[in-house]
């Protein structure tokens, strides 16, 4: 294995010059550094990224806590995948890579951070059940930036869910509708969009003075098309007395549209539908999906700027 010491005694600089050229530190002449960088090529050097992560206390790696149980996306998200594309290649921009880090080696996050010596950790969907070992990565002292779950000390930076909850409600009111349904995704602390866009929605119903019936309210087990479906049939078992469907994700909004065309529910004369997160389906699927766009791009960049 070629060392910075084999380029020193090849181009007779000292190691430490050699060492300055490589790493783009100090103050070298541009000739002095292209000579020796242009001997480090033909010699085949490659850096030792371990002994320079125990020198200089920085690997340039950023972890990502990616889990992904209660939407089966996988990066397939409409906002994930997109957001993480570019959060990727802001942190590139400055220098760092990206790793993921998981649970399923018998290592809790922070052991699995501390053996690939991440400089900080972007939590994008973490599972449910992960929020007290995810505090204990920023008590770890390890850097951290969450981009849709509240976690105890981390900052998080998130879409307003609670106006989007509140501009589809009204969007539908102004269409005319009354009585409105509203499919929700699993709700909790740790994971609060459902819960903020169910809010939004409610309070513009009372703004406009219109009493909400709470049959026409559902919290599906999961954020996937089944269990929109399932949620759905649950409502129109109760009543059948409303004309519009805010549903918390398009693939909740997917799975009232296969309800409906199974039992011959009319779309959009007898009933609209508006959904979340402008997934590609919103586009191809007959009618098409009226659905809210996150700005992954904004949401990206912030965490990024942020973390970095």
């Amino acid at each position: 294995m070629i060392t910075i010491y084999d380029i020193a005694a090849k181009t007779g600089y000292t190691a430490p010059t050699v060492s300055k050229a490589i790493n783009g530190t100090g103050y070298l002449n541009a000739k002095t550094r292209e000579k020796i960088l242009k001997t480090a090529d033909e010699m085949g050097y490659q850096p030792n990224m371990v002994a320079r992560t125990l020198t200089t206390k920085k690997s340039n790696l950023i972890g990502v806590i990616y889990d992904d149980s209660k939407m089966q996306q996988g990066f397939d998200h409409p906002l994930f995948g997109g957001m993480l594309n570019r959060f990727r290649s802001q942190v590139e921009n400055a220098g760092y890579d990206i790793m993921f880090l998981s649970r399923h080696f018998k290592m809790s996050y922070v052991a699995h951070s501390r053996y690939r010596s991440v400089d900080g950790v972007i939590i994008i969907n973490p599972d449910d059940d992960g929020a007290d070992e995810l505090a204990a990565v920023q008590k770890a002292g390890i850097p951290c930036i969450s981009t849709n779950n509240y976690i105890p000390g981390i900052c998080t930076v998130v879409t307003e869910n609670e106006k989007s909850g509140y501009d589809g409600a009204e969007y539908l009111i102004s269409q005319g509708h009354k009585r409105i349904a509203f499919l929700a995704g699993p709700i909790n602390n740790f994971s609060p969009a459902a819960q903020e866009r169910y809010t939004g929605f409610r309070r513009c119903l009372r703004d406009h003075g219109i009493t909400f019936d709470e049959r026409l309210f559902k919290e599906c087990d999961f954020w996937y098309s089944k269990a929109g479906y399932e949620g759905f049939a649950q409502i129109c078992s109760s009543t059948t007395d409303f004309t519009a469907v805010f549903a918390a994700d398009d693939l909740l909004a997917l799975g009232v549209m296969q309800y409906a065309e199974e039992n011959r529910i009319a779309i959009p004369d007898q009933l609209s539908i508006i959904g979340f997160d402008d997934d590609r389906v919103a586009s191809f699927c007959h009618p098409r999906l009226t659905t809210f766009a996150q700005n992954k791009v904004l949401i990206a960049d912030l965490a990024a700027e942020t973390l970095l």
